[in-house]
């Protein structure tokens, strides 16, 4: 049987008329994140046109573009006589990561999800990057820009220096089938430790457009520098996640009266 969905937690708040972004595709991401989250759950009927009308203070138009949109991406079904209906498929999972065990985590994250190179150059380094990766600015690295999916859908917006020594042994090939730890370890520079940064941050046009996000949307973004047993760096990455399909989890605990420690 069908589950009929309260309204709640729909209001003109959630929309910005003076943004670039048409009403109707903002009532759609809205609607979408709701049924990203599980709020509204496969096979359950959302508001109908008019409620929706009256909850965004919108014209029935407007809702009635939103609602086609939601339908032409494969998440709801629009029946007469019964509404409309969220798909089984609608909820995508989520990839949880962890501090705890980061290697593992960021290896399975490669296994469980597909990926797509965008661009590929090799390039002088830039200072920001030679900082991190403990280079001279100018010394040869290689730039990546990849798109990472998961069940078909855009996850992840990467952009990855490596230094060119270890990036010439490593295919473009590679780099869309293989989790890039894992070519790491091969090529016999596998990360020892890590060091990372989390952000929010607004998605920039083209990383939006990846995303399929409307510009300046909030994303997730860590920067991680990988060192080998050595502690030289062998990958620099900017990560940007849709925080719709990522979660990160940190639990602490405390060792003795006025120190903690950090666990994933």
């Amino acid at each position: 049987m069908d589950q009929e969905l309260t309204p709640a937690g729909l209001s003109p708040d959630q929309l910005d008329p003076s943004a670039p972004v048409p009403l109707y595709h903002q009532i759609y991401l809205v609607l979408r994140e709701k049924i990203r989250t599980g709020e509204f759950p496969a096979h359950s009927v959302i508001p109908g046109e008019q409620e929706l009308s009256r909850l965004f203070d919108v014209s029935r138009i407007t809702v009635k573009r939103a609602l086609n949109e939601l339908a032409a991406h494969d998440l709801v079904s629009r029946h007469r006589g019964r509404g409309t209906l969220v798909t089984a498929s609608a909820a995508l999972p989520q990839v949880h990561g962890s501090f705890d065990n980061l290697i593992d985590s960021l290896k399975t994250m490669g296994l469980e999800t597909q990926v797509q190179v965008l661009e590929l150059a090799d390039m002088p380094a830039p200072p920001a990057v030679a900082v991190l990766l403990d280079i001279e600015t100018g010394t040869p690295v290689q730039r990546a820009v990849r798109l990472r999916k998961l069940s078909g859908e855009p996850f992840s917006y990467l952009i990855q220096y490596m230094p060119a020594d270890i990036a010439a042994r490593i295919s473009r090939e590679e780099m869309e089938s293989i989790p890039t730890l894992v070519l790491l370890e091969r090529v016999g520079a596998t990360p020892h430790e890590a060091e990372q940064w989390i952000t929010a941050v607004a998605a920039e046009p083209q990383m939006a457009a990846a995303l399929d996000l409307a510009s300046g949307s909030p994303l997730l973004r860590v920067e991680r520098v990988m060192r080998d047993k050595d502690g030289r760096a062998v990958q620099l990455i900017h990560a940007h996640y849709r925080p719709d399909r990522f979660k990160y989890h940190m639990r602490s605990t405390r060792k003795s009266a006025g120190s903690w420690r950090a666990d994933g």
